[in-house]
C-alpha cells in the first residue's frame, strides 16, 4: 500500500484518534474510585477532567501551526509518548496537583493527535469532506467502546491504578507505530484568485491564513455555536458515573451506558458529516442542534427512572452531539480552505475547552451546591437551542456570499 493513497492515510490516522479515546471518554469510570481511594472531592477530580480538556483543545492552534508546515509524522510520535506517560502515571498519583500534571500531559499528546489527524482528513479528502471528518471524529467519539469493558472490568479485579497503567502504555505505543506513516498530501496549488468585486465576500473562495479568518465574524459565530453546543454533551461525559450514582443506579447500568453511548457518539460524527454533504451543514446543525435539545430533557425526564432509560437518553444525547466533531471542521474547510486546516480547525476547536469549564467542573460544582442535575441539564438544552438559531443565521449570512461567487448551498 503506498503511503501516499488517501485511504490508506485516513486509516492510519484513524487508528491514532482511536488510541485517545480512552482520556476523555473512559474517565468517568474511574471517577468512583478515585474518590473512594482518596477521599478527595467530586469537583476537585473533575477540575483535572476539565484541565485535560483545555489542554486538548487550547494547544491545538499552535500544534496545528507547525504540523500544517512540517507534517504530522514527528508530532504524532511524541504525541504517543505523553499520551502513554500521562494517562499511565495517573496510576500513581498521589496528590491533586500530581494528578492534574499527569492528565495535562496526556491533553497535549491528544491535542497533537486529533489536530493532525483531523486536518489530515480535511486535507487529503477535497469532496466528501463531511463524510471523512466524520470517520476521523468517530474514532475518537467511538474508540473507547473497544475498551470499555476490558477498563470496568480490571477496575473491578485489579484496580483503577492497574487499568490507568495497563491502557496507558498500550495506547502509547500504538499511536507512535502508527505515527511513522502518516503524512500529508503533495502540497496544494496556490488557489486561482480572480479580484473580487468590492463587497463579495471571500468564503469558500480561497485557503484563509488563521488571522485572516479571525478577522471573519462568521468565525465568532461558528466559536459561539461550538460553545453552546459542547457543553451538555460534556456534562455527560464527565458526569455520567456520579449521576448514576446519585440516581441509585447500578454498575450494570452505568457500564451499559459507558459502552452503547460510544457508539452512538461515534455513529452520530459519520452519519451527520454524510448528511451535511448533501443538505448543507448549517441545515444539518439546525436539525441536530435541535434534536440535542430534547435529547438533553429526557435524561432528566427518564434517565433516572431505571438503568435501561438512563442508557437509552445517554445515547441519544451522544448520536444528536457527537455531529459537531465532524460539522465544524467540515465548516471550517469550506469556510476557510484546507491548506491551513489544522491550524484553523484547532482555534476553533478551543471552543470545546470553554465548554469544559460549564459542563466538566461547573456541572460538579452545581450538583453539590443544589442537590439535583437538573439545572445543567435545562440550562444545557436551552444553549443547544440558541445555537440552533445562530445556524439559521449563519446559513442566511453565508448564501448570498456563495451566490455571489458561483458555490453551490451544499458544500461537497
Amino acid at each position: 500500500m503506498r503511503l501516499d493513497n488517501r485511504w490508506f492515510q485516513l486509516v492510519a490516522s484513524l487508528i491514532a484518534m482511536i488510541m485517545i479515546a480512552n482520556l476523555q471518554y473512559a474517565w468517568t469510570l474511574f471517577v468512583q474510585p478515585l474518590q473512594a481511594s482518596t477521599g478527595w472531592k467530586l469537583s476537585d477530580i473533575q477540575f483535572a477532567f476539565t484541565l485535560f480538556i483545555l489542554f486538548q483543545t487550547w494547544v491545538q492552534p499552535l500544534d496545528g501551526w507547525f504540523i500544517d508546515r512540517l507534517g504530522p509524522r514527528g508530532f504524532i510520535s511524541v504525541a504517543g509518548l505523553l499520551c502513554g506517560l500521562g494517562w499511565a502515571g495517573m496510576g500513581y498519583a498521589t496528590s491533586l496537583p500530581m494528578l492534574y500534571a499527569l492528565y495535562c500531559l496526556a491533553g497535549v499528546g491528544a491535542a497533537f493527535v486529533y489536530s493532525g489527524s483531523i486536518g489530515s482528513a480535511l486535507k487529503w479528502f477535497k469532496e466528501n469532506r463531511g463524510l471523512a471528518a466524520g470517520i476521523m471524529a468517530a474514532g475518537f467519539g467511538g474508540g473507547t467502546a473497544l475498551f470499555i469493558p476490558f477498563i470496568s472490568s480490571m477496575i473491578a479485579s485489579r484496580g483503577y491504578q492497574s487499568a490507568f497503567i495497563t491502557t496507558g502504555l498500550f495506547q502509547g505505543l500504538v499511536i507512535v507505530a502508527v505515527a511513522q506513516f502518516l503524512r500529508h498530501p503533495p502540497r496544494e496549488a496556490a488557489a486561482a484568485l480572480k479580484p473580487a468585486a468590492a463587497g463579495v465576500s471571500q468564503l469558500g473562495r480561497r485557503q484563509f491564513t488563521t488571522l485572516e479568518m479571525l478577522r471573519t465574524p462568521q468565525f465568532y459565530v461558528m466559536y459561539a455555536m461550538f460553545v453552546l453546543m459542547a457543553t451538555g454533551g460534556l456534562l455527560v461525559t464527565a458526569n455520567a458515573g456520579p449521576m448514576a450514582r446519585s440516581w441509585g443506579l447500578t454498575a450494570v447500568a452505568l457500564t451499559w451506558a459507558a459502552t452503547l453511548s460510544p457508539m452512538a457518539n461515534g455513529t452520530s460524527r459519520i452519519f451527520w458529516g454524510w448528511v451535511s454533504d448533501r443538505i448543507g451543514r448549517e441545515t444539518t446543525m439546525v436539525i441536530a442542534f435541535l434534536l440535542q435539545a430534547v435529547c438533553l430533557l429526557l435524561v432528566v425526564v427518564l434517565g433516572q427512572r431505571s438503568g435501561g432509560w438512563f442508557a437509552f437518553t445517554l445515547v441519544l444525547v451522544y448520536f444528536t452531539w457527537g455531529e459537531i466533531y465532524s460539522l465544524f471542521p467540515s465548516m471550517s474547510g469550506d469556510y476557510f480552505g484546507t491548506r491551513y486546516a489544522t491550524s484553523n480547525y484547532g482555534v476553533i476547536y478551543t471552543a470545546k475547552g470553554v465548554a469544559s469549564i460549564i459542563g466538566g467542573w461547573f456541572g460538579a460544582y452545581l450538583y453539590e451546591q443544589s442537590g439535583s442535575w437538573s439545572m445543567g441539564f435545562y440550562g444545557s438544552a436551552v444553549m443547544a437551542l440558541v445555537a440552533a438559531a445562530l445556524a439559521i443565521g449563519l446559513r442566511a449570512s453565508a448564501a448570498p456570499s456563495r451566490a455571489a461567487v458561483g458555490i453551490p448551498a451544499v458544500a461537497k
